[in-house]
């Protein structure tokens, strides 16, 4: 009797060690948040995404518009102001970069107004933004929108605005 008795606490045992580690439900508490079905869960949403503007979302096309300014006023040489609306600069822009010798346009993003360019061994971005007045902002910034420093973003500059403006 004593070989089954053991037979039975080896298996009980075994039992037990196998149901603690697989995380059965016996062994530990849940959570009520995750009980129902994922439709019905809670959301977290970190604290400074909660907020919400008092003027409510704010579009794309008016942060690139504003980033495009501040680069302006941070580096003239490196942007210039076009008649027309953003959309018209960008079709404009497209022809006069292919037009530009040794300008190439690696990549076009029309939502953002912006054109990749390799130019004379750099590469940087040709934005265009929409302003005031029925006028649009061209300017070269790099990757990370501030304004393109090198002497190839301002001679590509230089031929766009020759190209473009008035």
């Amino acid at each position: 009797m004593s070989q089954l008795s053991n037979v039975v606490r080896a298996t009980l045992l075994t039992v037990a060690i196998t149901a603690t580690s697989s995380g059965c439900g016996w062994f530990h508490k849940g959570s009520k948040l995750y009980a129902g079905p994922v439709e019905s869960r809670a959301l977290e949403v970190p604290p400074d995404l909660d907020t919400s503007t008092a003027s409510g979302a704010t579009s794309a096309s008016s942060v690139t518009s504003s980033a495009a300014q501040q680069s302006a006023s941070q580096s003239s040489s490196l942007g210039f102001t076009v008649a027309g609306s953003r959309d018209e600069v960008f079709a404009k822009l497209g022809t006069a970069l292919a037009a530009v010798p040794g300008a190439s346009i690696a990549n076009r993003a029309p939502l953002i107004g912006a054109y990749d360019v390799n130019y004379a061994g750099s590469n940087f971005l040709v934005r265009v933004a929409a302003g005031t007045g029925g006028n649009s902002y061209v300017a070269a910034v790099d990757p990370r929108g501030l304004p393109a420093t090198g002497d190839a973003a301002k001679r590509l500059v230089a031929a766009l605005k020759a190209a473009l403006a008035p």
